[in-house]
């Protein structure tokens, strides 16, 4: 499953609705490590499948929710269960790495 887009008026319906858990990247065109994320995080979607939905969202264009979520510092990612953040991960992280942080959501 790849990846995809929400927003500030579409981010209820595709992230806290959601029956399963999504990870959510909270990133911006001009973040240098966001850039570096994306490819891992498509790879990892394709990888998971349906295990794990992943959306991003471009804190420039969706203020509400960046706000909202108190995301300062980007790429953030944060995991959404039952339409709660229940785990937070901050930074470029290495695939591998990632891949172990998600680990609990994709076995």
């Amino acid at each position: 499953m790849a990846t995809t887009q929400t927003t500030d008026a579409t981010f209820t319906e595709d992230v806290l609705q959601h029956d399963g858990p999504v990870l959510v990247d909270f990133w911006a065109p001009w973040c240098g490590p966001c850039k570096m994320v994306a490819p891992i995080l498509e790879e990892l979607s394709e990888e998971w499948g349906d295990k794990l939905k992943v959306v991003k969202l471009n804190t420039d264009e969706n203020p509400q929710i960046t706000q909202a979520y108190g995301i300062t510092g980007i790429p953030t990612m944060n995991v959404y269960q039952g339409g709660e953040v229940v785990k937070t991960l901050v930074g470029a992280l290495p695939k591998k790495k990632l891949a172990q942080e998600l680990e609990q959501f994709t076995s």
